[in-house]
């Protein structure tokens, strides 16, 4: 039993919260609206994010910045991965000494082009850094439905305490020390999950879908094998499982975006609609410039960048892909 922060009260950091609670934790979740913690720790909801769903009674909540760091130093981070480096520099001078780290931020920061470890390794100047991925849909999840994470660290060690902290009879958590593969697959599927949620709002159905997630799996590969990645780590939950997760289900704010844009051809109507953080927005240029620092052709995440940027139509993007010459499919080449 662990005394946890999760930073982030938001729908993703609400259900970590609910997870390591019921892993038999003592935690405490630090979010900025008031309103919120509020009625999270009088009527153990949290309406905005997780509808009438109900939270551990013995969930706590603070608005109090200073309070969460005193709570413990264990820190899950569960903020928008555009703001981590902001946060983190503001959040420094808190922090006890010994602190482990665990992301669960899906991206890649855009202006440095850094993964969300390597922004807390540089900023926290530590190692004590750990990754929870896979294919996690907070709406599933919240109901205690049966699911698959990974716990992904430096050292066998480090994963294996992730993993205990959030070991539950419904979230079942595998552990990796193949951080950087389990990171690069969990920011890419948001991509691939963008596109597939544009050809359904074209109007193309599952043969459309199947062809871009298993290219899309092809592509997370590639990638992944051209940093040295561990292969099992883009066949695993970290990959091949969000993958089908996010590309496969409407819960996924990804691709409910791609919908949104395939359909009515407009970033401003996507954004307006699903007004929520979309990762594979916010990170699709920065993956397609990692891919092109590697010399790995990515051909579905550079055509939902080119849309995201308004360079084409979701409509001559589906055009593109199908113009590629094809060659032998082989997996990782």
């Amino acid at each position: 039993m662990s005394k946890v922060v999760v930073l982030g009260a938001g729908q993703w950091g609400s259900t970590l919260a609910q997870v390591l609670c019921d892993a038999g934790n003592h935690v405490l979740l630090w979010g900025r609206d008031q309103a919120v913690v509020d009625e999270i720790n009088v009527k153990h909801t949290n309406r905005k994010y997780l509808d009438d769903n109900v939270l551990p009674v013995g969930l706590r909540a603070t608005t109090d910045i200073r309070e969460a760091f005193d709570y413990s130093n264990i820190y899950v981070l569960a903020v928008p991965a555009q703001t981590l480096r902001e946060n983190l520099k503001s959040w420094k001078p808190l922090v006890q000494p010994g602190a482990i780290y665990v992301s669960s931020l899906k991206g890649i920061e855009l202006s440095t082009m850094s993964r969300m470890t390597e922004i807390i390794q540089e900023v926290m100047e530590t190692a004590n850094i750990a990754i929870i991925t896979g294919p996690n849909l907070a709406n599933e999840l919240i109901l205690r439905q049966p699911a698959g994470a990974v716990a992904a660290a430096p050292t066998t060690v480090l994963a294996e305490k992730v993993q205990q902290l959030f070991s539950t009879p419904y979230y079942r958590v595998y552990t990796s020390v193949d951080v950087l593969g389990c990171e690069l697959a969990g920011a890419i599927k948001s991509v691939i999950a963008l596109a597939v949620g544009i050809s359904i709002g074209l109007g193309f159905g599952e043969n459309t879908q199947a062809m871009l997630i298993t290219r899309g799996l092809n592509e997370v590969a590639r990638l992944c094998a051209a940093h040295h990645a561990d292969p099992l780590s883009a066949a695993g939950l970290a990959g091949m499982g969000d993958l089908v997760a996010s590309c496969g289900s409407s819960l996924s704010r990804n691709r409910t975006f791609g919908e949104v844009l395939g359909r009515s051809g407009s970033m401003e109507v996507a954004r307006t609609e699903v007004a929520k953080t979309v990762e594979g927005v916010a990170s699709s240029s920065a993956i397609l410039e990692i891919a092109h620092r590697v010399g790995v052709e990515v051909p579905v995440i550079e055509a939902v960048a080119d849309v995201v940027s308004g360079t084409i139509t979701p409509t001559e993007a589906l055009d593109r892909l199908m113009e590629i010459t094809t060659k032998a499919e082989n997996f990782i080449r």
